[in-house]
């Protein structure tokens, strides 16, 4: 069966198997007689980064305490035992989801170790690209690994160090790693954060009584009370004590190119990252997919719940009709039992149901912020159509994605991609819309607020359109794309 004809029926069934999904959301908090609980807080708010497991490990007199758990922040630390056990007035969180090492609680962070200088506990969002080949070099020279995570190369390398303090052991431990980076360290003296030196990944300071925090995204701030600072500028260390605030740059000054998938996917759309609203640039960005590519069509529905903000600008461009035809159940378990094929195909209704009194007769504009493998777009046209939709048109308010990603995005590899392996007809086609457009690069930038993609050096990370990518890839040009996910698995 060639691609372009292959069935959606011969595809996996599996409701969450077609989504991006990015690794995990970092917080820390320093100073304050609520951190643990603050901190679980923020991770609330970050649920959206990693579902699979959640972390925290404070600080209290000398000694680290730590609550690593399989599972949602809100399933975990929301008792007062467990909170009352992370004693202290410092502490960093994590919430995870799993693409490089298993899902297993040995990797769930943040990962601690004692070292010379004392104890150091670190956090981490991202990929590192050269994270296999150093830890095979780690374990040669004697060292013992016991996850399967890269933040472990992290630790060892700062262990390894011959400085004299732990925060120039950590420089040193930055100065070896490649890749995708946002990271909280917390010592017993001292909590850290370092972003990687093209600041793919994002890391923001901010303050709460007076005492300073660290996370992946404004909206944890927001939910807390807080005030934002600043945003951690790429190759920046900020080192915070008793002292306030200290700044260290551990890398040469690049220019900024942050991943573009935040805007499109990631981020929560109450957000502001790197001084962008999310919110605005999705409306934005569906303002330019309309017009570009706005059909004959009586109404407009997003896929919930990432569609929405590009749906509403798509509708608001197009002059059309904004309608929630599809309405998601949000109480919907990633571990539904799915035991026959007639269940598994039942799936997607358990997740999305149609709303027939919205969509019947219509001919409809679904907007989505991308598409992947292309399985559940087949479930949702399928899904429109035997609801009463006349016509189902399908807009991406994102360029077709042609490349997998190495720093901290779930994509799977390149022949499993939809537009990899199929023109934009064979698209079509296998999905069931009756058209099907993609947001343009040119368009993806003019909704960013830029003029043009700069060629040469793109303002932002966005291999998965172009293959451009920003930094080496040591262990895949080793290890070739099917090894390299078979190492991460079994390291």
């Amino acid at each position: 069966m060639s691609a372009a004809s292959a069935s959606a029926d011969s595809q996996d069934w599996d409701i969450d198997g077609d989504t991006l999904r990015e690794e995990c959301g970092v917080f820390g908090i320093y100073g304050h007689d609520d951190a643990s609980a603050i901190t679980a807080l923020g991770l609330h708010a970050l649920q959206h980064r990693g579902q699979e497991a959640a972390g925290i490990v404070s600080y209290d007199d000398g000694v680290f305490h730590s609550e690593r758990r399989q599972g949602l922040v809100g399933d975990n630390f929301s008792d007062r035992g467990t909170i009352e056990r992370l004693a202290g007035r410092s502490a960093i969180g994590h919430v995870r989801y799993s693409t490089t090492g298993g899902t297993i609680l040995r990797n769930v962070q943040p990962l601690f170790a004692e070292l010379a200088g004392g104890g150091l506990s670190v956090a981490h969002n991202g990929n590192l690209t050269n994270a296999l080949t150093i830890r095979r070099e780690l374990v040669q020279d004697g060292a013992i690994t016991q996850s399967t995570s890269d933040t472990e190369v992290i630790l060892h390398l700062a262990a390894r160090s011959r400085k004299p303090r732990i925060v120039e052991r950590f420089i040193d431990a930055l100065q070896r790693i490649e890749g995708a980076y946002a990271i909280v360290a917390l010592t017993n003296k001292k909590l850290i954060g370092a972003r990687d030196p093209m600041g793919i990944r994002p890391l923001v300071l901010g303050e709460l009584d007076g005492r300073y925090i660290l996370t992946s995204e404004t909206c944890a701030l927001d939910i807390i009370g807080a005030r934002f600072i600043r945003d951690v500028e790429n190759g920046e260390i900020v080192v915070i004590s008793e002292e306030g605030v200290e700044s260290i740059r551990f890398s040469e000054r690049r220019p900024m190119r942050p991943c573009i998938f935040e805007y499109i996917y990631f981020a929560r759309p109450d957000s502001v990252v790197n001084g962008k609203s999310v919110y605005a640039v999705r409306k934005a960005i569906g303002r330019e997919l309309a017009r570009e590519a706005a059909p004959e069509a009586d109404i407009v529905v997003p896929v919930p719940d990432s569609g929405v903000p590009a749906a509403l600008g798509f509708a608001q461009e197009a002059g059309l009709p904004f309608e929630m035809g599809i309405i998601r159940n949000h109480y919907v378990g990633r571990t539904f039992i799915q035991p026959t094929q007639t269940v598994r195909e039942l799936g997607v209704r358990m997740k999305h149901s149609a709303n027939r009194a919205a969509i019947e007769g219509k001919r409809i504009v679904l907007v989505d912020d991308s598409l992947v493998r292309g399985t559940t777009s087949v479930k949702i046209v399928r899904m429109m159509r035997d609801a009463g939709a006349r016509e189902v048109h399908f807009r991406i308010a994102s360029p077709p994605i042609t490349y997998p990603d190495f720093y901290g995005i779930d994509t799977p590899e390149r022949e499993k991609l939809l537009a990899a392996t199929h023109d934009l007809e064979g698209m079509r086609k296998y999905i069931g819309a009756d058209s099907l457009a993609f947001l343009s690069i040119p368009g993806l930038y003019r909704a960013m607020g830029e003029e043009a993609r700069d060629e040469a050096s793109p303002q932002y990370t966005d291999h998965c359109f172009t293959g451009q990518y920003p930094t080496e890839l040591t262990d895949l040009a080793i290890a070739g794309p099917k090894r390299l996910a078979m190492l991460a698995e079994a390291d």
